[in-house]
This record gives C-alpha cells, sequence and structure tokens, in this order.
C-alpha cells in the first residue's frame, strides 16, 4: 500500500509548490487524511501542550477513571466489550464561545496554554480550508464562509487520554467512527502508534511523527462539498 501521506507545509511557499498542492489533492481525494509538518506551530508550544496534559491526567483523571472502569466492570472483562471505549476524556468549547474558565481543575498556565494553542489551530485550520479551495477552484475564503454560519464556526478540543487497558483485544481504545466535523486537526502521541484509519478495506495505522498535526477531512466536507465539486 502507498505510504502515509506527509505534507511539508514550508513547501508551498518555494519551487515545490505546485507538487505540494498535488500531494495535498491526492491525499483529500485517496485518503481523506494526511500529516503536517512544518506547519508554523511552535515545537515549544507543542511540548508544553503534551506535557501539561498528560500532568493533568496523573493528578485530577487518573483515579477517576480507574474507579469508573473498574466500577463497570471492565478491567476484568473476558468479552469483546461494544458499547464502551477505554478513553478519559474532557472537552473545551472555544467558538462560538469559550468554556475554558468553567473546566474545573485545570490549572492557570493550562488554561492559558490551551487558549494559546486553540487560536494556533484556527489559524491552520483556516489556512487548510483556503488550500482546499485553491484545490477546488473556489475562491478564497469560501469554505471558511460556509462554516461560519449566523453565529460563527464551532471550534472545539477533544483532550483524550489513552491509558494502558489490560484487556487491548476485548475493549478498544476508541470504537470504529466518522468525524462529523468540517476538518479536524490531531496532535497526537509520537512514541505509541494508535490511530487507525480504514483504507480500501484495510486498517492502516497512522506513524506518530514529533510535532506532527494530523488532518481528517470531516463528514461535512467530504459527504456535501466534494462529491458536488469533483463530479461537475
Amino acid at each position: 500500500m502507498t505510504n502515509f501521506p506527509v505534507i511539508n507545509l514550508e513547501k508551498l511557499n518555494g519551487e515545490e509548490r505546485n507538487d505540494t498542492m498535488e500531494k495535498i489533492k491526492d491525499a483529500c481525494e485517496n485518503w481523506g487524511f494526511f500529516e503536517l509538518v512544518n506547519h508554523g506551530i511552535p515545537h515549544d508550544l507543542l511540548d508544553t501542550v503534551e506535557r501539561l496534559t498528560k500532568e493533568h491526567y496523573r493528578k485530577c483523571m487518573e483515579e477517576r477513571f480507574k474507579e469508573f472502569m473498574a466500577s463497570k466492570g471492565l478491567d476484568a472483562v473476558q468479552t469483546e466489550v461494544k458499547d464502551m471505549d477505554w478513553e478519559s476524556t474532557f472537552h473545551l468549547r472555544h467558538l462560538p464561545e469559550s468554556n475554558i474558565s468553567e473546566i474545573p481543575d485545570l490549572i492557570d498556565e493550562y488554561r492559558k496554554v490551551m487558549k494559546d494553542f486553540a487560536l494556533r489551530l484556527e489559524k491552520l485550520a483556516e489556512q487548510l480550508l483556503d488550500l482546499l479551495c485553491e484545490n477546488l477552484g473556489l475562491e478564497k475564503g469560501y469554505l471558511k464562509k460556509a462554516f461560519y454560519g449566523s453565529r460563527g464556526p464551532t471550534f472545539g478540543t477533544k483532550v483524550a487520554n489513552y491509558p494502558p487497558c489490560p484487556n487491548p483485544d476485548l475493549v478498544k481504545g476508541l470504537r470504529p467512527h466518522t468525524d462529523a466535523g468540517g476538518i479536524v486537526l490531531l496532535f497526537q502521541d509520537d512514541k505509541v502508534s494508535g490511530l487507525q484509519l480504514l483504507k480500501d478495506g484495510q486498517w492502516v495505522d497512522v506513524p506518530p511523527m514529533r510535532h506532527s498535526i494530523v488532518v481528517n477531512i470531516g463528514d461535512q466536507l467530504e459527504v456535501n462539498l466534494f462529491p458536488i465539486i469533483f463530479n461537475i
């Protein structure tokens, strides 16, 4: 199978722009996923997000997660579990209105860092939408306007930890699913391969790469826009 697509955004600024745009087009059409490097988000910020997220889990969520899973009997299952995931999560809403000040147990540094991270992700998402517009022959800003609606876009962060599971063959970290949004940006662990996508009937690992951002074309773009554009 062809290697998972990796896009170097720095190459958009030089002689390899056309080739890079073609790689993005191919990744969208044939994968619905690609991995970004040199995307403009500072590496030290990504390192801080990772560190604070892991610290928050250990201090505030780990024991609650263990107690919850034990209460459901998931730490000692004998048959496959199909209605629950082995993940510990919380959700931050950024747009149209932020709820980050309402999330309990977050230290001030974590709140500040996640606000900064969200602003940079929003800027990157808008850049990617304009690149998709360019590949589709649409005017710049078309997709951004399409997602604004009457109150502006909906934008949030799901912060997820996947602790070691005693029965990984019986309880999945996250069951197979599609993402309903327009464009999804994922910052995954760079040491443990866990993220997969279904391509041509086979599950393919998304390779963990330090400081990369994984891009997933969500259902709203894939179902509503791309069939219309590519069938004209």
